[in-house]
């Protein structure tokens, strides 16, 4: 085999097997670490002084299987992609899901055009999903062997250009299998802590990095009932996420949680368990994996964020850009913002933005 494979190297156990895999699979095969916290964006190798312990890491693998490896700094566009629009979306009352908008547009997109240009046919990265080509010539997206680590959810918005150069050896694995072969292979990191939540706020204090990083100021507010009434004061719309019972500052009496923010009124709805339930949305920005389109209602299952358990739903898309969906069963706070992704089994069938 003669084709180059680009490893995307984290310096975590995951994308170190990824690489010895690759490398194993006889792929001309090396390694790059992003770096994005920098705002010259260029692609040097690792020598060139550049360094934390991630990438210090991801080195010492490349180096012990012998494969070369670079650092790529792609700060600005992680922040203009991924930061500025995750900070623009909480002010605007969405949950956002910036896993998402880092696959495509910095993952699979920057990542995998520095691969090409560098001379790459490949991009590989530590995912857990598969991706296959299908008889037509259609590639899909499947769900990975271990289902407690499956990151089909996070890759929905790939296009078909796009998977005919991924590479993801990882998904028919599970953690324990990669951590014993890392271990196998004397690899330092291979009991190294899975990394936990949004890579860029890990306090996970969201409201806190927003101010920071924001020129708003964001105001106090009321906390109002679904019919309006003024229930209390809250401390600015970015605190707050749907489904949020605990940590709202205001006692009623009884339980009560966050059903949808307005930033034109700067207010928070609260309203009772039962009333955060809804069998409806609509999804925008959509894309399909499996299919060209879905013109006719299609039964399918549809989970509404990461860790959703996928449930029953009829899908029919209403625009080039829009489909409605309908639960069988109502489903427990609904959040713009949050992705929409659609299976068929296995399978991936393609996802869309919550409206």
């Amino acid at each position: 085999m003669n084709d180059k494979a680009l490893v995307a190297m984290s310096g975590g156990v995951d994308s170190a097997a990824a690489a010895l895999l690759i490398k194993n699979s006889g792929y001309d095969t090396a390694g790059i670490t992003m770096k994005l916290w920098s705002e010259t964006e260029k692609v040097s190798d690792t020598e060139s002084g550049i360094s934390n312990s991630d990438i210090e890491d991801a080195k010492k693998i490349a180096d012990l299987l012998g494969i070369p490896h670079y650092v790529i700094s792609l700060g600005d566009s992680f922040r203009k992609c991924v930061i500025d629009k995750f900070i623009s979306d909480y002010k605007n009352g969405a949950t956002p899901n910036p896993c998402v908008e880092c696959n495509r547009y910095i993952k699979f997109g920057k990542l995998l055009d520095a691969a090409v240009s560098m001379g790459y046919d490949r991009l590989a990265t530590g995912h857990y999903a598969i991706v296959e080509k299908t008889p037509s010539g259609r590639y899909i997206i499947k769900k990975a062997a271990d289902a407690s680590k499956d990151q089909s959810y996070m890759l929905w918005s790939l296009s078909q250009d796009t998977l005919a150069r991924v590479l993801l050896p990882l998904g028919q694995y599970t953690k324990a299998e990669i951590r014993e072969l890392a271990a196998e292979y004397c690899f330092e990191n291979a009991h190294k802590s899975d990394s936990q939540d949004i890579c860029f706020i890990p306090d996970r204090d969201y409201a806190s990095f927003i101010c920071k990083n924001s020129a708003s100021y964001l105001a106090a507010g009321d906390f109002v009932d679904i019919n309006g009434n003024v229930l209390g004061k809250h401390n600015g719309i970015i605190n707050y996420t749907v489904g949020q019972r605990k940590g709202l500052g205001i006692a009623l009496g009884r339980p009560m949680f966050v059903k949808s923010k307005d930033p034109a009124s700067n207010t928070v709805v609260l309203c009772d368990d039962s009333e955060l339930y809804s069998r409806t949305l609509t999804a925008s920005r959509i894309n399909f994996i499996a299919c060209d389109n879905m013109l006719t209602p299609t039964k399918l299952q549809a989970k509404i964020r990461y860790k959703h358990s996928p449930a029953s739903a009829t899908v029919i898309q209403t625009d080039a850009d829009k489909f409605t969906l309908e639960f069988d069963e109502p489903q427990r706070a609904i959040a713009s913002g949050q992705s929409v992704v659609l299976y068929d089994g296995d399978t991936l069938v393609g996802g869309g933005i919550i409206d």
